[in-house]
């Protein structure tokens, strides 16, 4: 179960909360920004960790509950460009080398398969344990297990290669 606690961070007429529950553990923001692309605003990204940090390896690597919520704020995104981006940022996040988990990313990539409409909120939580659980405005779509893959997922937004460099600076409270 995920729910948010607090008032939180306002970025781009979005507020993102200060704090997220999930499974027992209460995540606290870490950092938030927006994701652009040709001087678009598409969504508004926070990172929620047990205790904060600035260092994207350590969050990467981290064996501990943490979160990432994606704020859609563009109504240009479709299903079919956030499966692009999504697979793009994969092959960063890896290097190039996805084989090992092409299973796992086709898995948490269906979530975006639906339509995707502004204002859409997009929790992905990881749970040591249990995976990476996937919600969508607030409704758990699935679980992608292993921490091999939340460690490419998390590489997203904090690899040496991100989906924008700004927004994992921001994202890392930096």
């Amino acid at each position: 179960m995920c729910s948010t606690m607090g008032y939180g961070l306002e970025i781009a007429k979005i507020t993102m909360p200060d704090t997220l529950k999930a499974a027992g553990s209460e995540l606290a923001l870490n950092g938030a920004g927006i994701r652009t692309k040709f001087m678009l605003k598409l969504y508004v990204g926070g990172l929620y960790l047990e205790q904060k940090s600035s260092d994207a390896n350590s969050v990467i690597n981290a064996e501990e509950p943490m979160a990432v919520r994606l704020h859609i704020i563009s109504s240009l995104i479709t299903s079919e460009k956030m499966e692009d981006a999504t697979r793009e940022g994969f092959e960063n996040s890896l290097g190039g080398n996805i084989e090992p988990l092409k299973g796992e990313i086709e898995a948490f990539i269906n979530i975006f398969k639906e339509q995707i409409n502004e204002n859409d909120i997009f929790d992905f939580i990881y749970i040591p344990g249990t995976g990476v659980e996937v919600y969508k405005n607030g409704a758990k779509a699935s679980v992608v297990e292993g921490i091999d893959f939340k460690k490419a997922l998390f590489g997203i937004w904090l690899c040496d290669k991100p989906a924008q460099k700004s927004l994992k600076e921001e994202m890392l409270g930096m």
